[in-house]
């Protein structure tokens, strides 16, 4: 069978080499999941091979790449070779296409695909880090390959981390957007020229396939973009004359989200971050206390002066009993403390190591959407609430974080060495 009669853009020519990885990535118009199902439909037609097709979420076919491939079968004129059902698409030499959802699998469930010669993974930019764990050493035939296409999301997705910031031996890896793809169609072109003109901020993710640094619809997107273009998530050192703050957001089942930060002048260094579940108070009383930081005040949101019936004492209690010189945030409206947060980020330097998880919770944090309306509605709570509430907290409490008996000529931290920041 010849390969002439499918249309490969010139940057994937690769595809029909030999490589463990094949990632292909970019923005919308570029034809690389177009690509990848004619490239397999080829390969399954030239030797039997085992392919599946999966993405982290399929709860129906119509959610897989199979109507994508059927149409591929057509124009590649295969239909005399390949048997389309409503599960699978075999071909007469043996080949089959199979479908799948990665989230539902378990580490047991999946040993079933040990003997797949190829697996391609669509919208690979949404598969969780678990997923890949379970599916990568499952991949393990011979000359097994994982074919990978996606349009960046977030620039610390896990896809985006493990393949194109730092891909493994043996990838194939090609960036390719609207630009390379020969037979770009006008209709695309006149929405990628109303994009660049009404939706500017989206653009280089949609069209140009560049990951974004908040997701859609995040509360401190413009806030959270400033501190990245000014390059305020750096290496912080921990500074032993002033003294540490904590701030806490409080939970049990939930996550427990504590944040370390240090105030000079009115500039805010946030400095190391815990977030954690099913733990004590005494327990991260100790995860503190191993630091060796220059405590200052523990600040708590006003649900720890809440008495638990078992002990008869409030969360706040248990601090200051454990040796901790606690403040209580007072109660307030949320999208008040939005606002203040909102001003407070301009104010903020974050270590980039130590607070990565909160940095994540903070690109992550995003209003809930009322089903029926589409209309935005309070915070979501979710995995990204606690650290933001945490984050809002901090900001509410600024003015009370103190460094009593600070005597020192403040020194220039720009110009000297030793500075507390670095890049």
């Amino acid at each position: 069978m010849s390969q002439t009669v499918a249309k490969f853009p010139p940057k994937l020519k690769g595809l029909f080499n030999p490589a463990r990885y094949k990632v292909l990535y970019g923005g919308r118009g570029s034809g690389k999941s177009y690509a990848a199902a004619s490239a397999l439909l080829i390969e399954a037609a030239q030797k039997p091979l085992r392919v599946l097709c999966a993405r982290e979420v399929q709860k129906s076919l119509k959610q897989s790449v199979h109507t994508l491939l059927v149409d591929q079968i057509q124009t590649l004129n295969l239909g005399y070779f390949y048997t389309v059902t409503e599960s699978e698409i075999r071909g007469i030499n043996g080949s089959v296409f199979t479908f799948s959802g990665l989230a539902s699998h378990t580490v047991e469930s999946i040993k079933s695909m040990a003997n797949i010669d190829r697996c391609w993974i669509e919208e690979a930019q949404t598969v969780s880090k678990k997923s890949w764990e379970i599916l990568i050493p499952t991949i393990r035939a011979n000359n097994s390959e994982i074919w990978i296409t996606m349009n960046p999301d977030l620039d610390t997705d896990e896809t985006y981390v493990r393949f194109i910031l730092n891909p493994p031996p043996d990838t194939f890896l090609v960036n390719i957007n609207w630009v390379d793809n020969p037979w770009f169609p006008l209709v695309l072109e006149k929405e990628r020229q109303h994009c660049l003109k009404s939706d500017p901020k989206s653009y280089n993710n949609i069209w140009e396939g560049k990951p974004k640094t908040v997701v859609d619809g995040a509360i401190y997107a413009d806030e959270f973009q400033q501190v990245v273009d000014e390059h305020r998530i750096a290496k912080i050192s921990h500074d032993p004359i002033l003294k540490t703050h904590v701030v806490m957001d409080l939970g049990w089942a939930d996550k427990m989200a504590i944040i370390m930060v240090q105030r000079s002048g009115s500039e805010l260094r946030i400095i190391d971050y815990i977030e954690e579940s099913y733990k004590t108070l005494d327990y991260y009383s100790d995860q503190l206390k191993q630091r060796s930081y220059n405590w200052g005040t523990v600040f708590m949101p006003h649900d720890a002066v809440a008495r638990d019936f078992k002990t008869g004492k409030s969360a706040a209690e248990l601090m200051t009993q454990l040796g901790w010189n606690v403040s209580v945030v007072p109660m307030g409206e949320v999208e008040g403390g939005i606002r203040v947060a909102r001003l407070t980020f301009s104010r903020c330097w974050f270590d980039k190591e130590k607070t990565e998880r909160l940095l994540e919770c903070l690109k992550r944090y995003r209003r809930a959407i009322n089903s029926t309306t589409g209309q935005p509605q309070g915070p979501l709570h979710d995995e990204a609430s606690h650290g933001a509430d945490a984050f809002r907290y901090m900001c509410l409490s600024t003015d009370q974080m103190r460094n009593d008996n600070l005597k020192r000529k403040r020194h220039d931290d720009t110009s000297r060495g030793g500075s507390w920041m670095s890049a």
